[in-house]
């Protein structure tokens, strides 16, 4: 028998979950925790769920609470397998013409590229506005007849904008980064799934840990001519002049990551650089593409 907990929260809280410390020190079966943002339209209304595999406890439930704004609402699930339940809630996401889905949700629309991202606690499946974005500016590129040969995805996370400018500039060879060793291994695993092949060559997909761009990888690769970061505004704006100094002297730098309050200043710190902000998204979590020369 399995039980869902589901608690109302904020972004940050549910973001938070991915980096949580072991909230149940000593359990023999702990619940799994997910966290999702179910209506883009309100990209500070987010949803924790604990999936457990046995009745919850009142201690257990406290516990729950705590992570979020509201009452535990609880679900008697059945016999389900709980890993399927808490991938079912997560939606495919359709950004340009790129389909990003779990693997309950197998059935590829025609003409579409898929990738398949199993979610567990990762937040960069294309279920955050962020993500989607990133993959519809990089859509827009090539539609525009924009073409890379050498591209640089500066904190990764699950590999998956990276896999998708493969898919576009098939030709091109990609690096893809990321402080966390963890990161680097579940990218790693994705690419297996997605078929990604990993190397140094062309319609490869090199993979390391790097903080920023302080990477030997990723100076011995430079200058790129496409740079993706979907990280955090204070970053990002830190990181302007590393970025235009790895950058070609024709090149883009696709930014995400930042709240359209935090816009202008990322922007400024990209033209501080001479770079000029081609396009500058839209909607809350705005994406700013950024442009030298061409």
């Amino acid at each position: 028998m399995s039980w869902r907990i589901t608690i109302p929260c904020n972004r940050a809280q549910g973001e938070a979950i991915a980096e949580a410390e072991d909230l149940f020190p000593g359990a023999d079966d702990p619940p799994v925790l997910v966290a999702d943002e179910p209506d883009e339209s309100k990209p500070d209304d987010w949803l924790i769920h604990a999936y457990f595999e046995h009745e919850p406890r009142p201690e257990e439930l406290a516990v729950l609470a705590a992570l979020g704004n509201g009452e535990p609402r609880i679900e008697q699930l059945g016999e389900a397998d709980w890993v399927t339940m808490s991938q079912a809630g997560l939606h495919p996401i359709r950004a340009g013409r790129f389909y990003v889905h779990t693997p309950v949700h197998a059935s590829v629309p025609p003409g579409s590229i898929p990738f398949e991202i199993d979610a567990s606690l990762a937040f960069g499946t294309g279920q955050h506005a962020t993500t989607s974005g990133c993959l519809n500016a990089l859509d827009k590129l090539e539609r525009e007849g924009v073409r890379f040969a050498n591209v640089a995805d500066v904190g990764t996370g699950t590999g998956l904008l990276a896999f998708a400018a493969l898919a576009l500039w098939p030709a091109a060879k990609a690096i893809a980064t990321d402080i966390d060793p963890i990161a680097i291994d579940v990218a790693r695993e994705n690419a297996a799934i997605n078929r990604v092949k990993l190397g140094h060559g062309a319609r490869e997909l090199l993979l390391g840990v790097a903080d920023g761009m302080d990477s030997p990888l990723l100076a011995a690769r430079s200058p790129f001519d496409l740079i993706i970061a979907n990280i955090l505004a204070g970053p990002l704006i830190e990181l302007a002049p590393n970025f235009a100094k790895a950058l070609g002297e024709t090149g883009t730098v696709i930014l995400a990551g930042l709240l359209y309050t935090q816009a202008d200043a990322v922007a400024k710190a990209y033209e501080a650089e001479g770079l000029t902000v081609t396009d500058r998204g839209v909607g809350e979590w705005p994406v700013l593409v950024c442009q030298r020369g061409g």
